[in-house]
C-alpha cells in the first residue's frame, strides 16, 4: 500500500513502473560491467560507510574460511603426496628382515593387488635366546595379505636367505622362484618338514618371471655359493634393482664372472631404486678372488703330506668342497663328511651337476679309525662354533667316529660371522688342548669372503646411477657407513632411506617416503614350536631361569587345611652356606599359609600367597629375584 501511494503521487502506474524496471534491469545485465572505483579509506567515509565497509569484510573473511575448509583442486603435478592416501600403482616396500641386522633376510614388494617376496632366511640365536633352534622373521604381514601373494624369489642358498622358506610355507602357498642350486638346497627342507605340494620353477641368469605386475630378471654374480643371482625387477614407476650377496670376481674357480654388462645396460636405461648389500661396506678395496683359497689349501696339503686333515667350512660353498676334493686326489687321500648338512649339499650338488666327485673317493666317516692320517681327509661343519656342529663336537670329545690328537692340522676355512668370534675361538681353544695345529683365516689366506668391500659397492653405484637407494644386509653401521659412501659418489641424502625391520616405503617415479610401519619382529623356533619373541612368556621365564635360579615350594591340602610342612626345592640358585636359609623359608611360607583362611579361599589364591610371601623374603635377604613355582596338591 505504501508502495502504491507514492506510485500514484508520481503519476505513474505501478504495472508501468514494474514494467519499467525489468525493462531497465535487463539492458543492464546484457551491458558489460564497469569496475567498481576503488573503496575510499575508512576515515574519508561516513559512519554509515564504515559500518558497510566492515560488513563487507566479515563477509570476505567468512568466504575465504569457506575456501580453506573445501578441497582446492590442483593439477596432477601440484598436487601434495597426502598421507594415507598412495598414487595409482605406486610401490610399497616392506622390510620384515636383514636391515639392522646381519641375517634372516627378508623384504616384500607391493604393488596394487600383487605382492612379491624377496628371500627367506632365518638366523642363529644368541645367547639372550637360550634353548632356542632358529629365529625367524615375523611374517603377520605377508599372512594377513595371502591373497596377494605372486612369488618368493630367492637370491641364493645360504641360510640367512632360504632357512625361512619352510617356516613360510607352512602359512601361505607362494611359488618358489630360484636358481637350480637354490631350489635343490630349498628342496632338502621341504622333505624335512613334509612340504609336498610345493610350487617350484628353476630360472637361470639371463632369464625372467612374471609375478603379477612385477616383471624380474635374474642377473649372474659371484658369491660363495653357485646359483647367486641380482634382480632386476621392473614396476609400473621404474626398475628396482635387488643385488642379493655378490662380489666381483674376474677368476672365479666355477661358473662365469659377475655380469657387469648387464648391469652397465639396465643403469643405463636408468634404475629408479637400488637395494643393496652391506655386509662388508667398513672393508676398503676389493674381495679377494676364490682361487686364492685353493693356492693355499694346496701349499697346506704338501706341507702336512704325512699329517691328517680336518677342514671346516660352510656347507653351502660348493665351489670350495670341489677344491678339496679336487686337492684330495692330487694327493691321493679318500674324503669323509662330517655334518649332516655337508652331506645334504654335496648330494644336491651332485645330483644337479654343479658338482663332480670320482668314484671311490668319498667314504663313510665310520670308516675313517682304520684309515692312515696320511691318505685322509675330512671335511665337518662348524667353522662358526655351532654348538652342536661335527667340529665343536670334536673339541668337547663328543663326535663318536673322530677323536682329534696331535697328529691333526684342522683347518677352518670360513671367517667368524659378526657375533660368532666368541664360539669359534673357543672352539680353537680347545683344538689345541687336545694337542692339534689349528690353522684359520688369522693365520693363512685359507678364507675370501663373498661379499663386496668399498671399491666394489662403488663399481655397482657407478654403473646403476639409481635415483633413489636403500643399503641393505647389514647392521646400523653397515647401513649407516654404504650411505655415506653413496654420498661421496654424488647422492643426496634426502634420496636415500636407512631402514628398520618394519618400515615400509612407498616409492614411485618422482618421490620415496616413508609409511606406516607394519607388524614384523622375530619369531622363535624351538622344535615345533614358534611364538613371537617380543609376547614371549617362555623367554622370560628362561632367562629368568638362566639369571637367578628356580624354587619350587609344595604344600599338600585335606579338608581344607594344610597338612605338614611345605617342602622346598630350588636349582640354579647360589646360598651362603654360613647362614640357615632352609629354615628360614620355612618359617615365611608357614607365617604365609597360617595367615590365609583356606576353608573360605581358594587354592589359586593360597598359591599366590606363598610365592609373593618366599620371593620377598629372598629379594630382600638374598638381593636375587629367582622365580618361584607353588604347587598344592590337594589330598
Amino acid at each position: 500500500m505504501e508502495r502504491e501511494s507514492i506510485d500514484k503521487r508520481a503519476g505513474k502506474k505501478p504495472r508501468e513502473r514494474n514494467a519499467a524496471a525489468e525493462k531497465s534491469a535487463r539492458r543492464e545485465n546484457t551491458r558489460p560491467r564497469r569496475e567498481k572505483p576503488q573503496a575510499k579509506p575508512f576515515k574519508e567515509q561516513g559512519a554509515k560507510q564504515d559500518g558497510k565497509e566492515k560488513k563487507n569484510h566479515l563477509k570476505r573473511a567468512e568466504n575465504q574460511t569457506e575456501r580453506q575448509q573445501k578441497p582446492v583442486r590442483r593439477t596432477k603435478s601440484e598436487k601434495p603426496r597426502r598421507e594415507g592416501k598412495s598414487p595409482k600403482n605406486a610401490v610399497k616396500i616392506v622390510f620384515l628382515g636383514g636391515v639392522g641386522e646381519i641375517g634372516k633376510n627378508m623384504t616384500a614388494l607391493e604393488c596394487g593387488d600383487d605382492i612379491i617376496i624377496i628371500d627367506a632366511g632365518i638366523i642363529f640365536p644368541t645367547e639372550e635366546n637360550p634353548g632356542i633352534d632358529l629365529v625367524a622373521p615375523d611374517i603377520t604381514y605377508l599372512v594377513e595379505n595371502r591373497k596377494k601373494l605372486r612369488a618368493l624369489f630367492l637370491t641364493h642358498g645360504h641360510e640367512d636367505h632360504i632357512g625361512g622358506v619352510p617356516y613360510l610355507l607352512k602359512e601361505v602357498n607362494v611359488p618358489v622362484v630360484a636358481t637350480k642350486l637354490t631350489l635343490a638346497l630349498v628342496d632338502n627342507k621341504l622333505r624335512e618338514h613334509r612340504l609336498n605340494d610345493v610350487k617350484e620353477r628353476v630360472i637361470a641368469p639371463g632369464e625372467s618371471y612374471q609375478a603379477g605386475c612385477f616383471k624380474v630378471d635374474f642377473i649372474n654374480v659371484n658369491h660363495s655359493i653357485a646359483g647367486a643371482v641380482a634382480l632386476c625387477i621392473h614396476t609400473p614407476q621404474g626398475v628396482i634393482f635387488h643385488s642379493g650377496d655378490y662380489k666381483i670376481d674376474l677368476t672365479p674357480v666355477a661358473g662365469e664372472p659377475i655380469d657387469l654388462k648387464s648391469i652397465a645396460d639396465i643403469g643405463s636405461r636408468g634404475v629408479l631404486l637400488y637395494m643393496g648389500e652391506s655386509t662388508n661396506i667398513e672393508r676398503p678395496g676389493f674381495t679377494m678372488s676364490e682361487t686364492v683359497v685353493g693356492q693355499t689349501l694346496d701349499r697346506l696339503f704338501a706341507e702336512n703330506s704325512t699329517r691328517r686333515i680336518i677342514i671346516a667350512t660352510f656347507a653351502s660353498n660348493v665351489h670350495r668342497l670341489q677344491q678339496i676334493i679336487d686337492l684330495a686326489v692330487k694327493y691321493k687321500r679318500k674324503v669323509a663328511l662330517n655334518g649332516r648338512s655337508m652331506l645334504n649339499v654335496v648330494e644336491a650338488a651332485e645330483k644337479i651337476g654343479e658338482m663332480s666327485v670320482s668314484d671311490g673317493v668319498l667314504i663313510d666317516i665310520s670308516k675313517t679309525k682304520n684309515a692312515r692320517d696320511d691318505e685322509l681327509i675330512i671335511v665337518c661343519t662348524g667353522s662358526q662354533g655351532e654348538p652342536m656342529s661335527a667340529l665343536t663336537r670334536m673339541s668337547n670329545g663328543e663326535n663318536p667316529a673322530i677323536t682329534v690328537g696331535a697328529n691333526d692340522t684342522i683347518i677352518i676355512s670360513a671367517s667368524p660371522i659378526p657375533g660368532n668370534e666368541r664360539g669359534i675361538y673357543g672352539v680353537i681353544n680347545k683344538l689345541y688342548h687336545l694337542g692339534a695345529d689349528v690353522v684359520y683365516e688369522s693365520l693363512e689366506n685359507i678364507h675370501v669372503s663373498g661379499h663386496a668391500c668399498r671399491e666394489e659397492h662403488k663399481i655397482m653405484h657407478t654403473l646403476l646411477k639409481p635415483k633413489f637407494f636403500v643399503p641393505v644386509h647389514g647392521e646400523y653401521r653397515h647401513l649407516k657407513k654404504h650411505s655415506q659412501l653413496a654420498q661421496s659418489l654424488g647422492m643426496e641424502e634426502r634420496n636415500i632411506f636407512l631402514a628398520d625391520i618394519g618400515n615400509c616405503l612407498e616409492v614411485t617415479s618422482k618421490y620415496i617416503k616413508r609409511l606406516a610401519d607394519v607388524p614384523a619382529g622375530s619369531r622363535l623356533i624351538d622344535g615345533e614350536g614358534i611364538e613371537d619373541e617380543k609376547a614371549s612368556v617362555v623367554m622370560q621365564d628362561r632367562r629368568q631361569l638362566a639369571a637367578e635360579g628356580l624354587f619350587i615350594v609344595s604344600v599338600a591340602v585335606s579338608g581344607g587345611e594344610v597338612v605338614g610342612e611345605p617342602a622346598i626345592n630350588s636349582r640354579g640358585f647360589v646360598f651362603d652356606f654360613h647362614h640357615d636359609y632352609n629354615r628360614e623359608m620355612r618359617e615365611v611360607i608357614n607365617r604365609a599359609i597360617e595367615g590365609y583362611d583356606l576353608s573360605s579361599g581358594n587354592v589359586d589364591e593360597l598359591k599366590r600367597i606363598i610365592k609373593k610371601s618366599l620371593r620377598n623374603y629372598l629379594q630382600k635377604k638374598t638381593k636375587q629375584s629367582p622365580m618361584v613355582v607353588p604347587v598344592v596338591v590337594e589330598l
